[in-house]
């Protein structure tokens, strides 16, 4: 990546207001599309959810929205100091679901125990992960400079560190989400000049680790299985992709109208979640998801070009990791829904139902705006002894 560039403050400024406005838009428009995907699911015991979902999707907006103004105003050079802290944190709630005397903390939920519950307070540490791995690595890779492209000295604790927590989150399981935090440390690592070498190395043993993860557990062979035969009239993980492309096929060009989609009825499992981005495609047809890929790609955008001109290279790796964290999350969930990837259960930014990765998410944006807000601006001096 080029070396910082340091502008005017308030030069482009343009760019986090219209990340903060896209970023808005997709909060609004996931509520309303989770709603109208939600609103007749029937949960074990035979209860309706109603509004259940939306409104604690609605929370978690308003909580997330909170981090974002306070993320927003808060010079982002904190993040580097608090780095450690952070990643040894989120290692301490990963750690939580596979001690055997946490069932009530961490209890099994669809087979797996991701979800820490504290009182009222419930969330998936692994999305705690995903940021706690951007900013940590993010912050090793402006200290070690040049000494990225050594092997022992540069690639070496990045790998270590990765996998380690990739590991603690595939014990959960998920397989999805540990891939994901191994990407993203890999991102920041190739931003900062690590070696293509290395690169072809690690992705050669990564390929070979998710091989045997999947041909492991026999349900993730039954979804490898599904993508590559969806026709298959015996598999529940064919039946789950067969009915993610009728509902994209049902709403053409059009859709059928917002909570008119018939799939959430019952044929499409998890369609609030999971599959969201099929049941947009239902109610809000080709235009609506033309219009998602649109604000996506725009937030992708903006955040590059954020950057590409942040003050100092730490600046630089944690916008490239936070925008990534959006962008690739985004596109695999498309991707799965579509057929174009084996299925996973990465939710759609900002939209499928779930608090702790909105929260997340919103957390995120609030310092990629604070990043762009500082461009231009010098580091603050450090105190003495510090």
């Amino acid at each position: 990546m080029s070396a910082p560039s340091l502008m005017h403050p308030g030069e482009l400024r343009w760019e986090t207001r219209l990340l903060a406005v896209v970023t808005a838009t997709m909060v609004v428009f996931g509520i309303a599309a989770m709603y109208g995907a939600s609103s007749l699911v029937v949960k074990q015991g035979g209860d309706y959810v109603g509004s259940g979902y939306a409104i604690t999707q609605l929370s978690g907006a308003v909580l997330g929205g909170v981090a974002l103004l306070i993320a927003s105003r808060i010079d982002y050079r904190v993040w580097q100091r608090l780095a450690w802290p952070l990643l040894l944190l989120t290692i301490f709630f990963l750690f939580l679901p596979l001690l055997p005397f946490t069932h009530k903390i961490a209890p099994v939920v669809n087979g797996a125990r991701r979800w820490i519950r504290i009182g009222p307070i419930n969330f998936q540490a692994s999305e705690l992960a995903r940021l706690a791995i951007v900013i940590w690595c993010a912050m090793l890779a402006a200290k070690k400079g040049e000494q990225v492209r050594q092997f022992k000295k540069g690639v070496l604790p990045f790998l270590l560190v990765i996998g380690f927590v990739s590991g603690l989150i595939l014990l959960e399981p998920n397989l999805s989400m540990a891939t994901l935090v191994g990407l993203l440390g890999m991102l920041i690592l190739f931003t900062a000049g690590a070696k293509i070498g290395h690169f072809l190395l690690l992705g050669f043993g990564a390929v070979l680790l998710v091989a045997n993860q999947i041909q492991d557990v026999e349900w993730r062979i039954r979804r490898m299985v599904a993508f590559l035969d969806p026709s298959d009239p015996t598999s529940a993980a064919a039946y789950q992709l067969k009915q993610s492309i009728i509902g994209f096929g049902s709403g053409q060009f059009f859709g059928l109208g917002f909570g008119q989609g018939q799939q959430k009825l019952g044929y499409l499992p998890y369609a609030y979640s999971d599959f969201l981005f099929s049941t947009i495609g239902e109610e809000w047809g080709f235009l609506g998801v033309l219009l998602l890929v649109v604000m996506f790609t725009l937030f992708c955008w903006m955040g590059f070009r954020i950057a590409r001109t942040a003050s100092d290279a730490f600046g630089q790796y944690l916008a490239v990791g936070l925008t990534a964290a959006v962008g690739i999350s985004a596109f695999m969930h498309m991707a799965v829904t579509m057929g174009l990837m084996p299925t996973t259960g990465l939710t759609l930014p900002f939209m499928s139902h779930g608090r702790s990765s909105l929260m997340i998410s919103l957390l995120g944006t609030g310092i990629l705006i604070n990043i762009g807000r500082q461009r231009g601006r010098p580091a603050p001096p450090k105190k003495r002894g510090s």
